[in-house]
């Protein structure tokens, strides 16, 4: 939408030039300073099973986000990768008596539709609702989550539906990148295995889902958070009566990786790709620890932010890619920081050079004060338009409760963002970026780009290595 008017805006142009003196803008006023966020009074409490609770009065439209949280994900499948993405989408398939045909005319008798994500921690079950189906709502989540029929007769068809979405993955650079990115980091670690060979996908069984659920989907795995307009008397009696016949289950499961730090290089050829998948990795600081804020904010002034340092080099001043970007992606007592980006082929080795270049500058010299100061506003004021909305306010407690973060996470969060000067971003490009300890994964036309890359020194004795077929 946003390209489209763009585009539609420059057509004009080229038709009605129009000159723009100075007075055609009013003065922008002086944002002022920013505040700190504040999290509305909660109510927590806990079911005898185990279930956790949190309820958070929010807002002023009557509507209500109900989102369960279950520490069941890619992380406890064992051997078997995307059980966990397979048993998620089996649970829309029936539960309680009702059908999957049922369940979603439920849902979208409430006001929306069940969302069911899996991801490598966590399986979310979700509902943005008109309150005064909050009760119903509370039913329905539960009986997905702790009653699905997981029928036979559906199975083939939904395994059938993931192997096609894993095999359009395959043929794609970009799912290809992360996954040969994650086999080389992580290694024999469920957060290094990503995609599953199709003989093995095939393999699986209802059996197998079943074991999966009934292993991992339990109270004391589970946080449900209830946020928005609601009769709160009224929600705990709901979610008491929904909940508290399920049983508790085993503890959560804690299973740290122990990532492969570099250097190593790996490639993966796409002949005749006119672009090159280029990431490179970085260890982080584990949520909550010493270091993790000041690498926010380096990140969104390197490389995270629309405004960044590479990505006004590739993108506005070179023109070799579109979109970079770069991330901190977080687990329970762990975190990767991750550049990306697709570059055009011939032009690989030279992107791949600023990206080095503005590292190196980032670690020799501090930014200017303003340039510090504004990432760090801009940081802070993302996260207090993420927490404006009920759903949210839900995924930042969320992730507060799953990474152990303190009670008073949020409140301290927008002051410790503003609080990293210029010193402490340079320090953490240093501290975190060594530039002879990272891993990079290239997908593209390697008779174009591997003469590119021997080029740059700061490959030369990295172990530069075709990778093994994902």
């Amino acid at each position: 939408m946003i390209r489209r008017t763009i585009a539609a805006l420059a057509a004009l142009l080229l038709v009605a030039p129009v000159t723009l003196s100075a007075q055609s803008y009013p003065p922008q006023p002086d944002p002022g300073a920013t505040r700190a966020f504040r999290l509305p009074q909660t109510q927590s409490f806990t079911l005898p099973n185990g279930l956790e609770v949190t309820l958070v009065p929010y807002g002023v439209a009557p509507k209500t986000v109900i989102s369960l949280q279950i520490d069941a994900g890619n992380l406890n499948e064992g051997n078997q990768v995307a059980l966990a993405d397979l048993a998620g989408e089996m649970l829309r398939e029936g539960a309680a008596g009702r059908s999957s045909e049922q369940i979603a005319v439920a849902a979208a008798g409430m006001g929306d539709q069940l969302a069911i994500n899996v991801g490598q921690d966590a399986t979310t079950l979700q509902l943005n609702i008109l309150s005064e189906h909050v009760a119903d709502a509370v039913q329905l989540i539960a009986d997905v989550a702790t009653r699905p029929d997981l029928p036979a007769g559906e199975f083939d068809r939904v395994r059938q539906n993931l192997a096609r979405s894993i095999a359009v993955a395959r043929s794609q650079p970009q799912p290809v990148a992360e996954a040969v990115l994650a086999r080389a980091y992580y290694g024999d670690h469920p957060y290094g295995r990503v995609l599953p060979a199709e003989e093995q996908l095939a393999a699986y069984t209802i059996d197998d889902v079943r074991r999966f659920h009934r292993d991992n989907f339990g109270a004391r795995r589970a946080r449900l958070y209830v946020a928005g307009r609601f009769d709160a008397a009224a929600v705990r009696g709901a979610i008491e009566q929904a909940f508290s016949g399920w049983a508790a289950g085993a503890e959560p499961l804690r299973l740290p990786p122990a990532p492969r730090t570099g250097p190593q290089v790996l490639l993966v050829d796409r002949p005749g790709a006119p672009q090159s998948t280029l990431r490179i990795a970085f260890p982080a600081p584990a949520p909550g620890t010493e270091g993790d804020v000041d690498m926010q904010v380096m990140n969104a002034l390197l490389a995270g932010a629309f405004t960044s340092r590479i990505t006004q080099n590739i993108r506005e001043d070179k023109g070799y890619t579109y979109s970079p970007g770069a991330s901190v992606s977080r687990h329970p007592g762990e975190a990767r920081w991750t550049f990306q980006a697709d570059v055009t082929t011939a032009d690989t080795g030279a992107a791949l050079r600023e990206v080095f270049a503005e590292i190196r500058r980032l670690q020799t010299e501090a930014p200017p004060v303003e340039e510090a100061r504004g990432m760090g506003t801009w940081l802070a004021g993302g996260f207090i338009l993420a927490n404006a909305s009920p759903a949210g306010l839900i995924q930042s407690l969320a992730s507060r409760d799953l990474y152990g973060l303190p009670a008073n996470w949020l409140d301290t969060y927008v002051p410790a963002v503003l609080a990293v000067d210029a010193a402490r971003i340079s320090a953490a490009a240093t501290r975190r970026l060594p530039l002879d300890r990272m891993t990079i994964v290239v997908v593209g036309d390697l008779g174009a780009v591997r003469p590119q890359l021997e080029a740059l020194p700061e490959l030369r004795d990295a172990g530069m290595r075709v990778a093994d077929p994902i």
